[in-house]
C-alpha cells in the first residue's frame, strides 16, 4: 500500500513540474503608451511581428510540455532518474510568451483607440 501511495505522490510531483500549457500563461501588462505614436500601418506591421514571435513562443512552450510529459511517463514507468531531466516551469519561455501576450493586448487596445481594427486570434 505504501508503494502505491509513494508512486501517486511522485506522479503528482512530476506532473506539476511540467511546462505550462501556452493557453494558461497569463499576459504581462504592457502599457499602450508604447504604441500611441504609431500609425495604423506601423501598428499592423508591429502586430505581424509580435504575432510571429508569439506563434514561435507557443510552439516552444508546447514542445517543452510534450517533452516533459514524455520524460515523466518514462520516469514513472521505467526509469525514475529521468524525472530530473524535465524542463519544468521554464521561466524564460513562459515569461517571453506572457510578454508577447501583453504586447498583443496593448496593440489591440491602441488599435481600437485609433480605429485601426487590429485583432489577434487567441491561442
Amino acid at each position: 500500500m505504501k508503494k502505491q501511495h509513494l508512486l501517486f505522490v511522485a506522479a503528482a510531483f512530476a506532473l506539476s513540474a511540467c511546462a505550462p500549457k501556452p493557453e494558461s500563461v497569463r499576459a504581462t501588462y504592457v502599457p499602450t503608451a508604447v504604441y500611441q505614436s504609431m500609425s495604423c500601418n506601423a501598428l499592423a506591421a508591429e502586430a505581424v511581428n509580435v504575432s510571429n514571435r508569439a506563434h514561435d513562443a507557443v510552439k516552444t512552450e508546447r514542445r517543452h510540455r510534450h517533452q516533459d510529459q514524455a520524460i515523466t511517463a518514462t520516469g514513472l514507468i521505467v526509469f525514475w532518474p529521468a524525472l530530473f531531466f524535465t524542463h519544468g516551469h521554464n521561466a524564460r519561455s513562459a515569461s517571453e510568451l506572457a510578454q508577447l501576450k501583453g504586447e498583443m493586448e496593448a496593440l489591440e487596445s491602441t488599435s481600437a483607440q485609433k480605429g485601426c481594427g487590429i485583432q489577434f486570434k487567441r491561442v
